[in-house]
């Protein structure tokens, strides 16, 4: 059975940073992709950064690009993102997500963890 457990969320003042983590079991090497998503009150899911298993190749959403960084450390087996020069728009439950494929469509998702940034 898959699982993705995300840890790291929380309230953060505007400027501030934060970095999650997620931890995969159950995946196998072919589940070679992952990445973060958020979805803020009312809004749709988005999706934030991407990252291949090598960590070689990565992608960001243009509202985070240069502040936000998307990396795992496959010893550990863990994904990380960190996110700097956070603002309030940031604020929303965000997911990790993995895959076979290093754009898409993810299979398995975890539960969320809260980020809440104060102006």
């Amino acid at each position: 059975q898959v699982r993705l457990v995300e840890s790291g969320g929380g309230l953060v003042q505007a400027g501030g940073s934060l970095r999650l983590s997620c931890t995969p079991s159950g995946l196998t090497s072919r589940w070679n992709a992952m990445a973060w998503f958020r979805q803020a009150p009312g809004n749709d899911r988005e999706f934030v950064a991407r990252i291949n298993w090598s960590g070689s190749s990565t992608g960001y959403a243009d509202s985070v690009k240069g502040r936000f960084i998307i990396s795992r450390d496959n010893a550990k087996n863990t994904l990380y993102l960190q996110m700097n020069s956070l603002k309030p728009e940031d604020t929303g439950v965000y997911y990790c997500a993995a895959g076979s494929n290093y754009l898409g469509p993810y299979d398995y998702w975890g539960q969320g963890t809260q980020v809440t940034v104060s102006s």
